[in-house]
């Protein structure tokens, strides 16, 4: 509880508000104050998310019931249109991924590969395997460049056990439900998303 008549600063001292220049208090007091309209938006913005997602799945319950099969796709992914067709409602589920143990067995495999197909060849095919397996600004491997590797039609048997390696190594970390609106010109099929970022509105 800070006393009447005192401030606390960034380091955690309690300053005499005598002591603190008007120009301070009057920032002070407008970031307090669109901070606190901030807060309020933010919390507004959960709870429409919460309701709209409970919405949506509540029609994709009664689209189950009705005809025995989900609307959607997979993870809860759907697309919901007026009928009109000039507005348009996204579900999508994002999964982060990070990779266990087995990584390392699959890029034992792949250099065992890399070693017998490029016997006599120069050290641009080990680069390019090293470049999948780099660590990314985060430090942690980049699963799009590993999973990029199961891609490639490639009918060795190492291979495709590393390959099999690399499905086991993947870990659902965490899923993210995003929640998306556009506005659709039935003229063109122009997509408008309706911003719900401060930064694109």
């Amino acid at each position: 509880m800070i006393p009447e008549g005192y401030m606390e600063d960034a380091q955690g001292n309690l300053v005499p508000e005598a002591k603190v220049k008007p120009e301070h208090k009057l920032e002070d007091e407008l970031v307090h104050r669109l901070a606190g309209s901030a807060r309020a938006l933010h919390n507004t913005l959960a709870e429409f998310k919460g309701a709209a997602l409970g919405e949506a799945d509540a029609f994709r319950a009664l689209i189950a019931e009705k005809y025995g099969a989900n609307k959607g796709g997979a993870k809860g992914n759907m697309t919901l249109r007026s009928f009109d067709g000039k507005l348009e409602m996204q579900v999508s589920v994002s999964d982060n991924l990070s990779f266990g143990a087995e990584l390392q067995a699959a890029k034992e495999l792949i250099d065992t590969c890399v070693e017998r197909w490029s016997e006599g060849a120069n050290d641009n095919i080990r680069a390019l395997i090293n470049h999948a397996f780099q660590v990314n600004k985060e430090g942690r491997i980049d699963t799009g460049r590993v999973l990029g590797l199961r891609r490639l039609d490639i009918t060795d048997t190492d291979w495709q056990r590393a390959m099999d390696a690399i499905s086991d190594a993947v870990r659902v970390t965490s899923s993210k439900t995003y929640l998306r609106f556009y506005e659709i010109n039935p003229s063109n099929g122009a997509r408008q998303p309706i911003a719900l970022d401060l930064a694109a509105v």
